[in-house]
């Protein structure tokens, strides 16, 4: 079953979802030392389908672990760590340029009894959010751009419309990762893609939309063919020709 059905049909306030949180931190996870509450809705941006995200931070855990379940009608993504297993992932979030976890820390209201101790932790967050994300490896954007070529040589050949679509789809993100990542900036997928190349440039943004609406509404390959021609241009342009990766020794069975 799906979040939709199983909530209710309006948006708790960013107050009411703070209650919310606070009561699970107490009954779920009550020997947790703060939390961070999170999200669209403590924007004040909710939709009746937006969830709470929760990072929980425990002086010690066995293991990190992500769970979901429903309050009040009100879903809940919970993201249980201590510091040191939030250190990993955040090291993770920093080396492949997604700030997923970072934005949660770093926008969230602490809560909990020890919420104090929620503070130099969000300061060194938000310093690391500011530094940007490590460069991309030679490694990772040859494979993107080997990936956006192969979809590109695709799209150049005799495509049925729903071909077109599936190809538009898988290379929509790469894209958008190579236009984020290659100008040193954050990168997100699904809605966040569009909302952050607005930021860096609204230009950009516009060209990104009017491409892929073309391909997917009318079938039109050639303004995508070329935003991704111009985007790699750059980074070495398309890549297939001397392409080459080797898998590790242990890879075998």
């Amino acid at each position: 079953m799906t979040k939709k059905f199983m909530m209710n049909h309006e948006c708790p306030s960013p107050a009411a979802a703070l209650a919310i949180a606070e009561a699970v931190l107490r009954t779920r996870y009550p020997d947790a030392s703060f939390a961070f509450v999170a999200g669209s809705i403590m924007r004040g941006q909710g939709t009746y389908l937006s969830d709470i995200d929760l990072v929980v931070v425990y002086a010690h855990l066995q293991a990190a672990r992500r769970e979901s379940f429903v309050v009040q009608g009100v879903p809940v993504e919970a993201f249980v760590h201590d510091l040191r297993t939030l250190a990993w992932f955040v090291d993770a979030d920093v080396d492949r340029g997604r700030p997923s976890l970072l934005n949660m820390v770093a926008e969230g209201v602490a809560i909990g009894e020890a919420a104090q101790q929620a503070e130099p932790l969000r300061r060194e967050v938000v310093q690391r959010l500011a530094d940007g994300p490590s460069p991309m490896t030679s490694a990772a954007l040859n494979l993107l751009r080997y990936e956006i070529t192969d979809a590109v040589d695709d799209l150049r050949g005799q495509r049925s419309d729903a071909e077109k679509m599936a190809i538009g789809a898988m290379l929509h993100p790469r894209l958008v990762e190579v236009a984020l990542r290659g100008r040193g900036r954050w990168y997100g997928t699904g809605k966040w893609a569009p909302r952050l190349l607005a930021q860096i440039d609204p230009a950009l943004a516009e060209r990104f939309d009017r491409a892929f609406q073309g391909l997917f509404v009318s079938g039109a390959a050639a303004p995508v063919i070329q935003l991704a021609e111009e985007e790699l241009a750059p980074h070495g342009g398309l890549l297939f020709d001397g392409d080459c990766r080797v898998a590790p020794v242990e890879w075998r069975t």
